[in-house]
């Protein structure tokens, strides 16, 4: 039995550099047995991937699978509420979710956050139906729903572009949620009253301002930028 010269690892004698170090065997009283079997596998197996058309089949079966039974179930039942569209919508926004991005390999950033909005705007819209709310549907659901879908959208557009810093992504996305806020009460209200009365998002938006100046100076002033890394570990 053979010692590494360099860390003494015990060496297997089909070894001909030491498996720790890498050091090279050189024992003219042993030499390297060529013929006997390694110590560790020598070809690098790999599990095959899963084809992604099985796998939005299977993902296609099981949803398909659990919209028709629940469907069935509630016809079978007789229920007056027809819950099943909860169940159906959920399904159906779950698949646009998963199964186009696997089937369309290339897929663009925004096309896929369209899918995602429609697929929630398809399920609220499901929930509507069975709760008779076509009106808030049409003029509050769906705006508020088109109003996330397109900041999201800017900003997957935005970071799309390359990689941005923490601070950077920060601002944004405070920016957006001030935004987003800004713009529902603007629904609601318009939807309440017909009218709109700035109120509680005018305070979330100059909570957001007064967070995004401070990240903007010290984003624009490489010495605090520094210090804020440094100290945040950024």
């Amino acid at each position: 039995m053979s010692y590494c010269v360099n860390c003494g690892v015990e060496l297997d004698d089909t070894a001909q550099s030491c498996p720790l170090c890498h050091t090279p065997v050189l024992n003219p009283n042993q030499p390297v047995d060529m013929w006997g079997p390694k110590p560790f596998p020598t070809e690098k197996g790999e599990v095959p991937p899963v084809a992604r058309g099985e796998l939005a089949l299977l993902i296609s079966a099981m949803l398909l699978s659990v919209a028709v039974c629940c469907g069935v179930l509630n016809l079978f039942l007789r229920a007056e509420r027809a819950w099943s569209l909860y169940v159906i919508g959920a399904a159906v926004m779950l698949w646009l979710w998963f199964v186009p991005p696997l089937l369309l390999r290339r897929m663009p950033v925004c096309v896929r956050l369209v899918f995602d909005v429609l697929a929630v705007a398809l399920y609220v819209f499901l929930i509507s139906l069975d709760l008779g709310g076509g009106n808030w549907y049409w003029h509050l659901a769906l705006p508020i729903i088109l109003l996330g879908g397109a900041i999201v959208l800017c900003l997957g557009l935005i970071f799309r572009g390359g990689k941005r810093s923490i601070l950077t992504t920060t601002t944004l996305i405070i920016g957006a949620i001030g935004l987003f806020l800004l713009g529902v009460e603007l629904f609601v209200d318009r939807f309440l009253t017909g009218a709109w009365q700035p109120g509680w998002s005018l305070i979330v938006v100059t909570v957001c301002v007064a967070l995004v100046i401070p990240l903007v100076i010290v984003r624009r002033v490489p010495s605090l930028r520094e210090e804020v890394r440094r100290r945040f570990h950024m």
